[in-house]
């Protein structure tokens, strides 16, 4: 049976398939009536709203062309980037890049990679594209849920929640996507952890794009400039970037601050023991089992390599959780289910505790 939702009109012009480069001003979106073919979503289908380009309007890249960071072009230190390794393979997906695409479906070795970018919620996510035994892409379906990115699969076109990691509408409705861990920092501190680096070349996208020209404006400083309605929590600012570990419909975040006089946390949550690990430039967490979590893990990061810490038996562990020397070499803590993003996109989809030191 067919359902008729609201879907709000935006950034048709700027995000269109087209060559060009013109920049428009994001507009005051209309409420328009769109005729809504699919009968079934998990989430509430009068929320789903549409960000105006429609499906692959804003296009997707697949296995992009890769440079050194010798030729990383127009990309500031303090530029951010989403960063992943497996193995010597090490990458860095621009956010100056990810701004305009949104989604980089990749191929590393044997790992089917979806890099998700949402620069309207600041949440970049990575998953397995293997699907149910079957490769599959995804792309930007131009709708929205609390102002996060929907993607869709190409193999069956369901639409997914960025932030729930699952689909929410069609064949794979309630189908969890496995999540490939990530680390988000600047430019600066991946190319001093990773001096080996890829990462996208600029001048080969396939697309014509004002890459490094923010196309929102002040919306990623401003807490009062929204496009789209969305819950909002008060209990921290808007827009301010944050570390968050999820469990089902819970969730616990950590900001920068808490790591101003420490550098590790040893924390639980839900029952599962945690470290996590940051300074000003990046955080990141790994789930303890028993043993591990009886250790005591020293921060020794001294920005010439990507050891993070140290363990209590002499094992030195880098960002991604892989012990590199010690006892331990060779063994990797188990990345948490976790991702940056902007604070107000947390609890808009999880019941929210937020760390506290005292």
């Amino acid at each position: 049976m067919k359902k008729n939702i609201f879907l709000f009109a935006f950034l048709t012009i700027l995000f269109s398939c087209s060559k060009s480069t013109t920049q428009d001003s994001p507009q005051n979106p209309d409420s328009v009536e769109i005729e809504n073919t699919s009968t079934e979503w998990s989430i509430p289908v009068a929320e789903v709203l549409d960000g105006g380009p429609g499906r692959d309007g804003i296009p997707a890249l697949e296995n992009p062309q890769m440079v050194t960071a010798a030729n990383s072009s127009i990309l500031f230190d303090t530029d951010l980037i989403l960063g992943y390794k497996n193995g010597d393979d090490i990458r860095a997906y621009q956010h100056i890049v990810l701004d305009w695409h949104e989604i980089v479906n990749d191929n590393i070795g044997d790992v089917s990679l979806a890099i998700s970018y949402c620069p309207l919620t600041g949440t970049g996510i990575g998953w397995n594209r293997i699907i149910d035994g079957k490769e599959t892409t995804f792309g930007v379906s131009g709708l929205l849920y609390q102002t996060n990115l929907i993607p869709f699969d190409r193999a069956t076109k369901s639409n997914w929640s960025q932030i729930l990691n699952e689909s929410v509408n069609g064949s794979l409705e309630g189908k969890k996507a496995e999540l490939i861990q990530l680390v988000e920092t600047d430019w600066k501190t991946w190319k001093t952890m990773y001096p080996t680096t890829t990462l996208i070349n600029l001048n080969n996208t396939g697309f014509s794009r004002t890459y490094g020209v923010y196309p929102y404006g002040d919306y990623r400083t401003s807490d009062s400039r929204f496009f789209f309605p969305t819950p909002k929590d008060p209990r921290l600012p808007l827009k301010e970037r944050v570390h968050t570990i999820i469990d089902d419909g819970d969730a616990k975040t950590y900001r920068f601050s808490n790591f101003e006089t420490t550098n590790t946390i040893k924390d639980s949550f839900k029952g599962k023991n945690y470290l996590i690990v940051g300074n000003a430039n990046f955080i990141t967490s790994f789930e303890l089992d028993a043993n591990q979590n009886s250790l005591e893990y020293e921060y020794v990061f001294d920005n010439s390599s990507d050891v993070i810490v140290q363990d209590s038996e002499g094992t030195q562990w880098n960002v991604f959780g892989e012990a590199i020397s010690g006892p331990g070499q060779g063994q990797k803590l188990v990345a948490s289910k976790s991702f940056m993003g902007y604070w107000f996109s947390i609890p808009a989809f999880y019941t929210t505790e937020i760390y506290n030191s005292n």
